[in-house]
């Protein structure tokens, strides 16, 4: 197989019309795992599309409330340690001096697969972090809504030739892109265009995320940790993301599809 930073190459043989053609190329949706090490230690392996990786580190730390600021990070590197083979799956984030953290109290643990953000949480005290309600008066038009999904779908390169990613999207309240990334698993999407913004020092206080597939409870507690007021998907949400929603002042839509969407939470902040 001939990889990429997002896609691979494999030769399949396609049935078709009741026939078998002969192999050629297709393109499949890259999957490696990445390890996370904080000060040389590891505290998590999550599987990721490659690509925009300091990004989905940086994501990760601040949705496990383990950074705060950009000042509290010095560098994301490769990790030198690590075997030639893995270098470019490990990564080591420098923190700085007067920054410290109990890794023994991290809540994921160990390793995240692509299709769970929550996997080998602890508790269910542990997943529902500690973090403030959304208090924002920010209003945004149903007519920017509806127009994000399309939007969203152009920006998805890697998806257009593979089928096989999810795609999330940052969009100020006037429907302007920030920044768009794709990931095999919806919950490192959202990471990294979390870790763009905290390594930019991009505020998204105001903003609104938005999904391609559906709205879990994990994807809400990314948004609460970024500050996001609204969440977006083209998908419906679970029951839990609704409730999540609801009790910390996250407007949540889901089905945004067409000209139609439903608004589950905080109703207030579209008009």
């Amino acid at each position: 197989m001939l990889k990429d930073s997002e896609s691979t190459t494999a030769k399949i043989h396609r049935w078709k019309h009741g026939n078998l053609h002969p192999p050629i190329d297709d393109k499949l949706a890259t999957e490696e795992p990445l390890e996370i090490r904080v000060r040389g230690q590891n505290i998590a392996i999550t599987m990721r599309t490659p690509g925009h990786d300091e990004e989905l580190t940086a994501g990760f730390l601040v949705t496990e409330g383990l950074i705060y600021n950009r000042d509290d990070v010095k560098e994301i590197v490769h990790c030198k340690n690590a075997d030639a083979a893995q270098l470019r799956n490990t990564l080591n984030v420098f923190l700085a001096p007067n920054i410290e953290i109990d890794i023994k109290s991290l809540t994921r643990h160990v390793f995240a697969s692509s299709s769970c953000g929550v996997c080998g949480k602890a508790t269910i005290e542990s997943v529902r972090q500690n973090f403030d309600p959304i208090e924002s008066s920010v209003v945004v038009s149903p007519d920017i809504i509806i127009s994000l999904p399309n939007i969203l779908r152009k920006t998805q390169v890697t998806f257009e030739q593979t089928g096989g990613l999810h795609a999330a999207a940052i969009f100020d309240a006037k429907g302007k892109l920030v920044v768009c990334r794709e990931d095999v698993g919806r919950h490192n999407a959202v990471d990294k265009i979390l870790g763009y913004g905290f390594l930019n020092d991009i505020p998204f206080r105001d903003h609104i995320l938005m999904v391609s597939g559906r709205a879990s409870f994990e994807i809400m507690q990314k948004a609460l940790a970024a500050r996001l007021p609204i969440l977006a998907a083209v998908s419906a949400p679970s029951s839990l993301a609704v409730d999540f929603a609801q009790e910390n002042g996250q407007t949540l839509i889901g089905f945004v599809r067409g000209e139609s969407m439903n608004i589950y939470t905080h109703p207030e902040r579209i008009k």
